[in-house]
């Protein structure tokens, strides 16, 4: 049997939402996250994802030997995908835009953003580029997390 009412008639379902989570939930609001994913076009889309990013412009260590058979994770991978002025150049507008839209989705009471960035295979490019977006967000983004999808694939 419940004991409290909430009157819903002057709410919206944003509104709704927020008062529910303050009411009810055992520890404050967190507010939302925010998803960070890599992934290999190759394998597909991700369903999931808010903001569908490619990266194939760049150049894909794939084919540089030394480099084939690393990933984005490996510091010689991530220097050769980020040290180009149109790697720097990408990051900082597509973190300008993460930090345009994210309080925006607060606002209209999401839970998260998800933003996927994808290169062919999902190993080398887009997972550089995902750990560094991941990397300049964390301080001001609290609520980040890192997927690499596709990084096991082949």
């Amino acid at each position: 049997m419940a004991d409290q009412v909430i009157d819903s008639s002057v709410l919206n379902v944003h509104d709704l939402k927020r008062l529910v989570q303050a009411r009810f939930s055992p520890e404050p609001a967190a507010g939302p996250s925010l998803s960070v994913m890599s992934f290999g076009y190759r394998h597909g889309v991700p369903p999931q994802a808010d903001l569908v990013l490619d990266v194939r412009f760049l150049p894909n260590p794939y084919f540089v030997p030394e480099l084939k058979g690393l990933t984005g994770k490996n510091p010689k991978v991530a220097a050769y995908v980020l040290e180009r002025e149109e790697t720097q150049q990408f990051l900082d507008k597509v973190v300008d835009l993460c930090r345009f839209l994210f309080p925006r989705y607060q606002k209209e009471g999401k839970a998260y953003l998800t933003v996927a960035l994808g290169c062919t295979g999902g190993k080398h490019r887009s997972v550089a580029i995902a750990a560094e977006l991941t990397k300049r967000l964390q301080e001001e983004i609290p609520r980040i997390q890192l997927w690499d999808r596709d990084i096991e694939k082949e």
